[in-house]
């Protein structure tokens, strides 16, 4: 199978329709995040069938379950690595605002670069620590898929959430301590593991 044939079958098994060129642009993304893999080891998964199902299937899984208020709301990537839910997620979602914050300079520069490549201009890349990072506006929902641990990812990001916003966690498994939110059991097409998306009010 091709990425782009899993690729097209895993949007149908989620029942997502993309934007114009959202195809081409996740697709182009992956080219790019394996061309970078080589340099700057990125993620640790390489073989571009499998990019498709735990990095672009994995963060548009979550795409329904975002308690978005409105179509231009705002989202905060923290701590996004490759570009890991933020990247998928503009693509899909154009109205939306998104922030992907980085601490690593080669992440970073990665990320600036895929912006530009992918004429992404529903994005903007931090470079820093989130426990550091003053937005001029709070975002709707700040999103993750890095922080081992909810409370240790609720102490560094809650002061990006507007009022009434959420915090969302990405997870495999549940977590012990899930601190009175809600939790969405994912099924995300061609990956055999567990997947849940933990919402908390901040």
């Amino acid at each position: 199978m091709t990425p782009r044939v899993a690729l097209d079958r895993g949007l149908g098994e989620l029942a997502l329709a993309l934007p114009a060129g959202g195809r081409e642009q996740l697709l182009e993304y992956l080219t790019l995040l394996a061309k970078w893999n080589r340099t700057y080891n990125l993620t640790a998964i390489r073989a571009p069938l499998a990019m498709v199902s735990h990095h672009l299937l994995d963060s548009l899984a979550v795409l329904p379950h975002l308690p978005m208020p409105s179509a231009s709301a705002t989202l905060a990537d923290a701590g996004s690595g490759a570009g890991l839910p933020g990247i998928p997620l503009a693509v899909a979602r154009p109205d939306w605002s998104v922030a992907l914050a980085e601490a690593s300079q080669k992440k970073a520069a990665f990320l600036r670069q895929a912006v530009i490549e992918l004429g992404l201009s529903n994005v903007e890349v931090y470079e820093g620590r989130v426990q550091a990072w003053r937005p001029a506006a709070r975002f709707a929902v700040v999103i993750s898929r890095a922080f081992a641990e909810l409370a240790e990812f609720a102490a560094a990001c809650r002061h990006l959430v507007a009022p009434r916003g959420f915090l969302a966690a990405m997870k495999g498994k549940v977590p012990q301590d899930t601190m009175g939110c809600q939790i969405v059991k994912l099924t995300v097409p061609h990956l055999d593991a567990q997947r849940h998306l933990v919402l908390c009010r901040a």
